[in-house]
């Protein structure tokens, strides 16, 4: 298959050698509110993407495997080492450890299958990341996150996705970073934009629509992805915008929500109940549904919302004496 997959284009603002904090994006979506609930223990997170710098302090206990299906390192399935930097923004995002130092991701705890499926140039081939779909499958991940895309509609690919789905796998996708600020448009980036992946838009840290997001009828949520601090390469930080950044925050929340509804159930959910799970966690901002979907990440909203009715009852108890 012609190599035309990448990784959805990101900028990459500002490096650092040293950071200590919680991301502004992590603490945006009110990720560190639910840690004393789970922080995403034993849930299995398949990233396609670059490959990971595995020997990251923060990453550190995270990482339990993975397999490389690119022409890096002459093609060794065993070496999946990121000499990108993409793949590892996109870890520490999701899963970097709560360690005192440098950053923390979503989902401090959950565990990371590196599936290398972009070279060091961060493109690749539709096989590899058909390859790297099915291994997932076969490593019974269950999430995946896929912060790439390509301009053609490939059923082999689509296919793949919809067998990963089948076997209750969550499917996370950058919606891409063709976006023309006219929100009327459409800009499609695949596998972004098929309807059983959860499709991912990206607004600024002050909740405002990233100019560079697709918009589409399939767009599913959107979540922080403009100057995101996280982990890169040679145990070093960065800051970078694009909507691969958005990406794995959706990712993240989903192996909280995840972990939090099957104590909650006490049974596993279905991918539809717990993608139902993460829609109910979204708050509108009032811009069309083909730019933010359902509305922008916000995990706790369900408490808040339980609060506010709980005032109301108050309030309607005490008129009534």
């Amino acid at each position: 298959m012609e190599q035309n997959v990448h990784v959805i284009p990101y900028v990459v603002n500002q490096q650092e050698e040293t950071v200590n904090e919680v991301p502004k994006g992590v603490e945006m979506i009110q990720a560190s509110k639910v840690w004393s609930q789970t922080k995403g223990n034993g849930i299995k997170v398949a990233i396609l993407d670059t490959g990971c710098d595995i020997d990251h302090p923060d990453l550190q206990g995270r990482i339990i495997g993975g397999r490389n299906f690119t022409d890096d390192d002459n093609s060794d399935p065993e070496l999946f080492e990121d000499y990108n930097g993409h793949g590892t923004h996109v870890a520490g995002t999701i899963a970097a450890n709560e360690n005192g130092m440098g950053v923390t991701g979503v989902a401090p705890e959950a565990d990371l299958l590196i599936v290398k499926v972009l070279n060091k140039d961060g493109s690749g081939q539709y096989e590899w990341i058909i390859a790297g779909i099915n291994y997932a499958v076969e490593q019974k991940a269950d999430i995946i996150s896929m912060s790439l895309g390509g301009p053609n509609d490939v059923t082999e690919l689509h296919d793949a996705i919809k067998n990963a789905v089948a076997h209750q796998i969550l499917v996370v996708c950058a919606a891409g970073n063709e976006g023309d600020g006219d929100e009327k448009t459409d800009e499609l980036a695949y596998p972004g934009c098929y309807n059983e992946v959860i499709s991912v838009g990206a607004v600024n840290l002050e909740r405002i629509s990233s100019p560079f997001s697709n918009s589409h009828p399939e767009i599913d949520l959107v979540a922080p992805g403009e100057d995101i601090v996280s982990t890169f390469l040679n145990g070093k930080y960065a800051s970078l915008s694009g909507t691969s950044m958005a990406t794995p925050h959706v990712t993240g929340a989903l192996a909280l929500i995840k972990d939090l509804c099957n104590k909650e159930f006490d049974r596993p959910l279905s991918e539809p109940e717990l993608y139902a799970q993460l829609i109910r966690r979204t708050v509108p901002l009032g811009n069309s549904p083909k730019l933010e979907g359902n509305g922008f990440l916000y995990l706790t909203v369900l408490e808040y919302l339980e609060t506010i009715f709980e005032a109301e009852v108050k309030e309607k108890l005490i008129n009534q004496v």
